[in-house]
Protein backbone atom coordinates (compact mmCIF):
# COMPACT_ATOMS: atom_id res chain seq x y z
CA UNK A 1 0.00 0.00 0.00
CA UNK A 2 1.27 3.68 -1.07
CA UNK A 3 2.35 5.09 1.64
CA UNK A 4 1.79 8.22 0.54
CA UNK A 5 -1.42 7.79 -0.46
CA UNK A 6 -2.37 5.93 2.94
CA UNK A 7 -1.30 9.66 4.57
CA UNK A 8 -3.58 11.28 2.11
CA UNK A 9 -6.58 9.16 2.77
CA UNK A 10 -6.27 9.46 6.64
CA UNK A 11 -5.44 12.58 7.57
CA UNK A 12 -6.32 14.87 4.25
CA UNK A 13 -9.02 17.23 3.75
CA UNK A 14 -11.36 17.19 1.28
CA UNK A 15 -13.93 14.25 -0.47
CA UNK A 16 -14.03 10.81 -2.18
CA UNK A 17 -15.18 11.16 -5.91
CA UNK A 18 -17.60 8.39 -6.61
CA UNK A 19 -17.57 7.94 -10.70
CA UNK A 20 -17.99 4.25 -10.39
CA UNK A 21 -21.59 4.08 -11.87
CA UNK A 22 -22.12 0.36 -13.36
CA UNK A 23 -23.82 -1.12 -16.03
CA UNK A 24 -27.29 -1.06 -14.35
CA UNK A 25 -27.21 2.69 -13.33
CA UNK A 26 -25.36 4.05 -16.19
CA UNK A 27 -28.25 4.87 -18.54
CA UNK A 28 -29.87 7.20 -15.65
CA UNK A 29 -26.10 8.60 -14.77
CA UNK A 30 -26.36 9.70 -19.05
CA UNK A 31 -29.90 10.82 -19.04
CA UNK A 32 -29.19 13.04 -15.75
CA UNK A 33 -26.01 14.51 -17.88
CA UNK A 34 -27.97 15.11 -20.94
CA UNK A 35 -27.74 12.09 -23.01
CA UNK A 36 -31.20 10.19 -23.91
CA UNK A 37 -30.72 6.29 -24.48
CA UNK A 38 -31.94 7.15 -27.96
CA UNK A 39 -28.44 8.89 -28.52
CA UNK A 40 -27.02 5.37 -27.89
CA UNK A 41 -27.16 1.71 -29.18
CA UNK A 42 -25.81 -0.98 -27.77
CA UNK A 43 -23.39 -1.36 -23.86
CA UNK A 44 -20.35 -0.13 -25.95
CA UNK A 45 -21.56 3.26 -27.00
CA UNK A 46 -23.14 3.85 -23.66
CA UNK A 47 -19.67 2.64 -21.93
CA UNK A 48 -18.00 5.00 -24.47
CA UNK A 49 -19.96 7.95 -23.40
CA UNK A 50 -20.28 7.73 -19.65
CA UNK A 51 -16.32 7.26 -19.99
CA UNK A 52 -16.21 10.64 -21.46
CA UNK A 53 -18.03 11.86 -19.09
CA UNK A 54 -15.39 10.59 -15.96
CA UNK A 55 -12.78 12.10 -18.61
CA UNK A 56 -14.40 15.13 -18.69
CA UNK A 57 -14.37 15.10 -14.95
CA UNK A 58 -11.16 14.12 -14.04
CA UNK A 59 -9.71 16.81 -16.59
CA UNK A 60 -11.44 19.61 -15.46
CA UNK A 61 -9.05 21.73 -13.62
CA UNK A 62 -11.56 22.09 -10.71
CA UNK A 63 -10.55 18.33 -10.26
CA UNK A 64 -7.41 17.79 -8.04
CA UNK A 65 -5.86 17.08 -5.10
CA UNK A 66 -6.47 19.91 -3.01
CA UNK A 67 -10.00 19.14 -2.74
CA UNK A 68 -10.68 15.58 -3.82
CA UNK A 69 -8.69 13.04 -1.88
CA UNK A 70 -9.72 10.19 -3.89
CA UNK A 71 -12.02 8.54 -6.79
CA UNK A 72 -13.87 5.47 -7.20
CA UNK A 73 -13.79 3.69 -10.65
CA UNK A 74 -15.80 1.18 -12.17
CA UNK A 75 -13.76 -1.75 -13.52
CA UNK A 76 -13.74 -0.53 -17.20
CA UNK A 77 -12.88 2.44 -15.86
CA UNK A 78 -9.85 1.19 -14.23
CA UNK A 79 -8.85 -0.48 -17.65
CA UNK A 80 -9.04 2.49 -20.20
CA UNK A 81 -7.37 5.59 -20.18
CA UNK A 82 -7.85 9.29 -19.45
CA UNK A 83 -6.02 11.71 -21.59
CA UNK A 84 -3.48 8.76 -22.76
CA UNK A 85 -2.49 7.55 -19.34
CA UNK A 86 -3.42 4.26 -17.50
CA UNK A 87 -6.58 5.50 -15.27
CA UNK A 88 -5.43 4.91 -12.09
CA UNK A 89 -1.65 6.52 -12.97
CA UNK A 90 -3.57 9.44 -14.33
CA UNK A 91 -5.70 10.49 -10.83
CA UNK A 92 -2.41 9.81 -8.90
CA UNK A 93 0.79 11.07 -11.35
CA UNK A 94 -1.14 13.88 -12.98
CA UNK A 95 -4.14 15.08 -10.02
CA UNK A 96 -2.63 13.64 -6.88
CA UNK A 97 -6.54 12.01 -6.32
CA UNK A 98 -6.18 8.36 -5.01
CA UNK A 99 -7.50 5.92 -6.65
CA UNK A 100 -10.21 3.48 -5.48
CA UNK A 101 -12.01 0.74 -7.48
CA UNK A 102 -15.80 -0.65 -7.42
CA UNK A 103 -15.75 -4.23 -7.07
CA UNK A 104 -19.14 -6.09 -6.23
CA UNK A 105 -21.10 -7.32 -8.36
CA UNK A 106 -24.05 -5.62 -7.88
CA UNK A 107 -27.28 -6.89 -4.86
CA UNK A 108 -28.65 -10.09 -4.53
CA UNK A 109 -32.76 -10.56 -3.96
CA UNK A 110 -33.76 -9.31 -0.53
CA UNK A 111 -33.96 -10.98 2.73
CA UNK A 112 -34.15 -10.29 6.27
CA UNK A 113 -35.16 -6.44 5.04
CA UNK A 114 -31.69 -6.42 3.14
CA UNK A 115 -29.72 -7.07 -0.03
CA UNK A 116 -26.79 -8.76 -0.03
CA UNK A 117 -23.71 -8.91 -2.37
CA UNK A 118 -24.29 -11.20 -5.28
CA UNK A 119 -20.98 -13.84 -4.67
CA UNK A 120 -17.97 -12.42 -6.49
CA UNK A 121 -15.72 -15.58 -7.51
CA UNK A 122 -13.04 -13.96 -9.73
CA UNK A 123 -12.61 -11.37 -6.66
CA UNK A 124 -9.00 -12.65 -6.13
CA UNK A 125 -8.31 -11.92 -9.76
CA UNK A 126 -9.33 -8.76 -9.89
CA UNK A 127 -7.57 -7.43 -7.15
CA UNK A 128 -4.84 -8.52 -8.05
CA UNK A 129 -5.12 -6.86 -11.26
CA UNK A 130 -6.39 -3.71 -9.31
CA UNK A 131 -3.18 -3.90 -7.33
CA UNK A 132 -0.56 -4.27 -10.60
CA UNK A 133 -2.33 -1.30 -11.86
CA UNK A 134 -1.86 1.17 -9.04
CA UNK A 135 -4.99 1.26 -7.09
CA UNK A 136 -4.94 1.82 -3.34
CA UNK A 137 -8.37 0.40 -2.17
CA UNK A 138 -11.86 -0.90 -3.40
CA UNK A 139 -15.85 -0.30 -2.27
CA UNK A 140 -18.23 -2.84 -1.95
CA UNK A 141 -22.40 -2.05 -1.76
CA UNK A 142 -24.84 -3.71 0.16
CA UNK A 143 -28.08 -2.20 0.78
CA UNK A 144 -30.42 -2.21 4.58
CA UNK A 145 -34.04 -1.53 3.98
CA UNK A 146 -35.55 -2.91 7.60
CA UNK A 147 -34.45 -2.66 11.41
CA UNK A 148 -33.97 -6.68 11.20
CA UNK A 149 -31.23 -7.78 13.28
CA UNK A 150 -30.51 -10.83 11.31
CA UNK A 151 -30.48 -9.19 8.31
CA UNK A 152 -27.98 -6.19 9.05
CA UNK A 153 -25.26 -8.93 10.79
CA UNK A 154 -25.55 -10.58 7.83
CA UNK A 155 -24.86 -7.09 5.83
CA UNK A 156 -21.77 -6.82 8.31
CA UNK A 157 -20.95 -9.95 7.96
CA UNK A 158 -20.27 -10.11 4.28
CA UNK A 159 -18.79 -7.04 4.19
CA UNK A 160 -16.20 -7.56 6.50
CA UNK A 161 -15.55 -11.38 5.34
CA UNK A 162 -14.80 -9.50 1.71
CA UNK A 163 -12.74 -6.99 3.16
CA UNK A 164 -10.46 -9.17 4.56
CA UNK A 165 -10.34 -10.79 1.06
CA UNK A 166 -9.09 -7.57 0.27
CA UNK A 167 -6.68 -6.31 2.88
CA UNK A 168 -4.97 -9.91 2.09
CA UNK A 169 -4.30 -8.57 -1.64
CA UNK A 170 -2.78 -5.30 0.03
CA UNK A 171 -5.56 -3.13 -0.54
CA UNK A 172 -7.72 -1.35 1.77
CA UNK A 173 -11.38 -1.74 1.75
CA UNK A 174 -14.20 0.77 1.98
CA UNK A 175 -16.94 -1.35 3.89
CA UNK A 176 -20.37 -0.17 2.67
CA UNK A 177 -23.77 -0.77 3.69
CA UNK A 178 -26.26 1.52 2.47
CA UNK A 179 -29.19 2.13 4.44
CA UNK A 180 -31.93 3.53 2.26
CA UNK A 181 -33.20 6.97 3.27
CA UNK A 182 -36.47 5.81 2.47
CA UNK A 183 -36.77 3.29 5.39
CA UNK A 184 -39.30 3.66 7.48
CA UNK A 185 -37.33 2.75 10.66
CA UNK A 186 -34.00 4.48 9.29
CA UNK A 187 -33.01 5.26 12.80
CA UNK A 188 -33.32 2.21 14.32
CA UNK A 189 -31.07 0.21 11.39
CA UNK A 190 -28.20 2.73 12.43
CA UNK A 191 -28.70 1.96 15.80
CA UNK A 192 -28.36 -2.25 15.03
CA UNK A 193 -25.80 -0.91 11.98
CA UNK A 194 -23.46 0.50 14.33
CA UNK A 195 -23.52 -2.14 16.88
CA UNK A 196 -22.63 -4.51 14.40
CA UNK A 197 -20.52 -2.86 13.20
CA UNK A 198 -18.31 -2.46 15.81
CA UNK A 199 -18.65 -5.86 16.82
CA UNK A 200 -16.66 -6.63 13.93
CA UNK A 201 -14.32 -3.75 14.38
CA UNK A 202 -12.99 -5.31 17.58
CA UNK A 203 -12.16 -8.60 15.86
CA UNK A 204 -9.63 -7.24 13.39
CA UNK A 205 -6.43 -8.25 14.25
CA UNK A 206 -3.04 -7.19 13.73
CA UNK A 207 -2.36 -3.72 12.11
CA UNK A 208 -5.89 -3.98 10.23
CA UNK A 209 -7.69 -0.96 9.23
CA UNK A 210 -10.88 -0.17 7.23
CA UNK A 211 -12.98 2.50 5.74
CA UNK A 212 -16.65 2.93 6.00
CA UNK A 213 -18.82 4.11 3.56
CA UNK A 214 -22.29 5.12 5.43
CA UNK A 215 -25.87 6.78 4.75
CA UNK A 216 -25.64 10.32 6.44
CA UNK A 217 -27.87 9.12 9.94
CA UNK A 218 -30.81 10.61 10.97
CA UNK A 219 -29.02 11.69 14.35
CA UNK A 220 -26.39 13.84 13.70
CA UNK A 221 -23.19 13.14 15.32
CA UNK A 222 -24.45 9.45 15.84
CA UNK A 223 -21.09 7.96 14.11
CA UNK A 224 -18.73 9.60 16.19
CA UNK A 225 -17.60 6.48 17.83
CA UNK A 226 -17.13 4.88 14.35
CA UNK A 227 -14.90 7.99 13.14
CA UNK A 228 -12.65 7.72 16.32
CA UNK A 229 -12.41 3.77 16.37
CA UNK A 230 -8.51 2.85 16.26
CA UNK A 231 -9.56 0.08 13.32
CA UNK A 232 -11.32 3.01 10.49
CA UNK A 233 -9.19 4.99 8.64
CA UNK A 234 -11.85 6.96 7.37
CA UNK A 235 -15.80 7.40 7.37
CA UNK A 236 -17.07 8.55 4.24
CA UNK A 237 -20.59 9.40 3.37
CA UNK A 238 -23.15 8.24 0.38
CA UNK A 239 -25.81 10.91 -0.67
CA UNK A 240 -27.95 8.23 -1.07
CA UNK A 241 -30.48 10.06 -3.27
CA UNK A 242 -30.20 13.11 -1.08
CA UNK A 243 -29.84 16.62 -3.53
CA UNK A 244 -26.38 17.83 -3.15
CA UNK A 245 -27.62 20.59 -0.85
CA UNK A 246 -29.54 18.37 1.26
CA UNK A 247 -26.57 15.82 1.36
CA UNK A 248 -23.78 18.76 2.13
CA UNK A 249 -26.69 20.16 4.83
CA UNK A 250 -26.68 16.81 6.44
CA UNK A 251 -23.16 15.76 6.29
CA UNK A 252 -22.13 18.78 7.88
CA UNK A 253 -23.35 17.95 11.09
CA UNK A 254 -21.59 14.89 11.04
CA UNK A 255 -17.85 16.12 12.19
CA UNK A 256 -14.98 14.00 10.97
CA UNK A 257 -17.51 11.99 8.52
CA UNK A 258 -16.32 13.10 4.52
CA UNK A 259 -18.59 13.06 1.56
CA UNK A 260 -18.11 10.10 -1.08
CA UNK A 261 -20.85 11.62 -3.63
CA UNK A 262 -21.80 10.28 -6.78
CA UNK A 263 -25.14 11.69 -8.37
CA UNK A 264 -24.33 14.93 -5.51
CA UNK A 265 -20.95 15.44 -7.13
CA UNK A 266 -22.62 15.76 -10.80
CA UNK A 267 -26.16 17.05 -10.63
CA UNK A 268 -26.08 19.86 -12.80
CA UNK A 269 -23.15 19.03 -14.95
CA UNK A 270 -24.42 18.76 -18.80
CA UNK A 271 -22.87 17.41 -22.04
CA UNK A 272 -24.77 20.49 -23.66
CA UNK A 273 -22.46 22.43 -21.38
CA UNK A 274 -19.59 24.44 -23.09
CA UNK A 275 -16.25 23.50 -20.86
CA UNK A 276 -16.15 27.14 -19.25
CA UNK A 277 -19.58 26.19 -17.99
CA UNK A 278 -18.96 22.57 -17.05
CA UNK A 279 -15.41 23.68 -15.02
CA UNK A 280 -17.63 26.39 -13.26
CA UNK A 281 -20.44 23.97 -12.73
CA UNK A 282 -18.32 21.18 -11.31
CA UNK A 283 -16.02 23.72 -9.43
CA UNK A 284 -18.68 25.11 -7.54
CA UNK A 285 -19.72 21.09 -6.58
CA UNK A 286 -16.94 20.28 -5.43
CA UNK A 287 -16.27 23.59 -3.29
CA UNK A 288 -19.50 22.82 -1.96
CA UNK A 289 -18.72 19.26 -0.94
CA UNK A 290 -15.09 20.55 0.34
CA UNK A 291 -16.78 22.79 2.57
CA UNK A 292 -19.24 20.28 4.17
CA UNK A 293 -16.46 17.81 4.52
CA UNK A 294 -14.22 19.45 6.57
CA UNK A 295 -16.78 20.58 9.20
Amino acid sequence: MNQQQLDKVAQGQGFIAALDQSGGSTPKALRLYGIEESAYSGDAQMFDLVHAMRQRIVASPAFDGRRVLGAILFEMTMDRAFDGLPAADYLWQKKQVVPFLKVDKGLADEADGVQLMKPMPELDALLARAAAKGIFGTKMRSVINAANAQGVDAVVAQQFAVGQQILAAGLMPIIEPEVNIKAADKAAIEALLKASILKQLDALTGDQKVMLKLTIPSVPGFYAELVRHPRVLRVVALSGGYSRDESNALLAQNPGVIASFSRALTEGLTAQQSDAEFNAALDQAIESIYQASIT
